[in-house]
């Protein structure tokens, strides 16, 4: 009896011994596991769906040949308590990460970003090309006409030229043209109010977007920031005077698809809604898309008595109070490209 007792307590011994010696192991292996960067090589992108199980997930990212341990991961998701936490969208898992941080990547929806560009000066159709041209954006706005596009907007009566903010906007795969369209119509609101509110008196502006107009002219004829509040007091002048803006931007804008490289005599001569050598005032719409520089000029113009100006040729323009002054700089710096006012 006292030897089977004896051996009974020996094999219990062995058994607590084991047991030890497997949860110290199994502890060692997990930390490690934690630890150890399961991404080698180049980024690798995974996509999880919506309804994707956790052993769909633990599916996809070692079919990818990403070296997590199912068994650790499944156990990491129930220590977080991230098993149904999981978002759907396409993630970009980089070199070096480890079975924690490609977790709570999940958990966070910290997604892949794509970006779009929508530069200064650009319009509504360079927009439209850009988001045809995007393979990640899921195409909407194409199948409804331009009225419908302001309406889902909220901006009814509108025509949407330049009521886009030029921008980068980051978003991730299957974001809808309509939705990164609203948020850059959102933004171009957000900055024109305060602008609007900040803006010098005695303008000839009756609403911000009056202002908008001229500024997308003012983005059109310069490059150069530091020449945008002249041109704008320049147009803001001439409006006060009655007289037309005269200016070539709005000439080619009229012109739509006709336009190829050069404005001829003929061109000044048609009588268009944009053609400010025929009409006086502001054309019906912007022209394009104007960024808050141009924005902020229009709205905070000089103050000088220039009421012309003229291309130099290396960018800059010469600006002058009288006709004799402005023919005096044409002669000498007129180019073959129109570029007097």
């Amino acid at each position: 009896m006292k030897i089977a007792q004896y051996y009974f307590k020996s094999i219990i011994k062995s058994a607590v011994i084991t047991l030890i010696l497997i949860s110290i192991l199994s502890a060692m292996s997990y930390h490690c596991a934690m630890r150890m960067p399961v991404v080698v090589g180049n980024p690798i992108i995974i996509e999880i769906n919506k309804g994707d199980s956790f052993n769909q997930i633990i599916d996809k990212l070692s079919n990818a040949n990403i070296a997590i341990q199912p068994l650790w991961f499944k156990f990491l998701a129930v220590e977080k308590w991230a098993f149904n936490k999981l978002k759907a969208g396409e993630y970009e898992l980089t070199t070096g990460l480890t079975m924690p941080e490609i977790l709570m990547l999940f958990v966070l929806g910290k997604t892949k970003q794509y970006a779009i560009t929508f530069p200064e000066g650009w319009n509504f159709k360079q927009i439209q090309q850009a988001i045809i041209n995007h393979p990640k954006i899921e195409h909407a706005v194409y199948e409804t006409d331009l009225t419908n596009l302001m309406t889902t907007l909220g901006a009814n009566d509108l025509y949407p030229e330049g009521m886009f903010f030029p921008d980068t906007y980051f978003f991730e795969k299957n974001t809808t043209d309509i939705t990164l369209l609203k948020r850059a119509y959102q933004k171009m609101q957000w900055v024109l109010t305060q602008e609007w509110q900040k803006r010098d008196d005695d303008l000839p502006f009756k609403t911000p977007y009056e202002a908008l107009i001229l500024a997308s002219i003012v983005e059109k004829e310069t490059a150069v920031v530091s020449e945008r509040p002249m041109i704008a007091g320049v147009f803001i002048r001439r409006i006060k005077k009655n007289m037309r803006l005269q200016t070539d931007p709005t000439v080619i804008y009229g012109m739509g698809d006709h336009y190829q490289g050069n404005i001829r005599r003929q061109d000044l001569m048609t009588v268009t809604p944009y053609n400010t050598y025929k009409i006086k005032g502001l054309p019906p719409t912007p022209i394009a898309m104007p960024g808050q520089a141009a924005i902020n000029a229009v709205l905070h113009p000089d103050h000088s008595d220039n009421i012309y100006f003229v291309a130099k040729g290396d960018g800059n323009h010469y600006f002058s109070a009288t006709l004799k002054e402005h023919n005096q700089a044409v002669l000498t710096f007129q180019n073959k490209n129109h570029e007097t006012r």
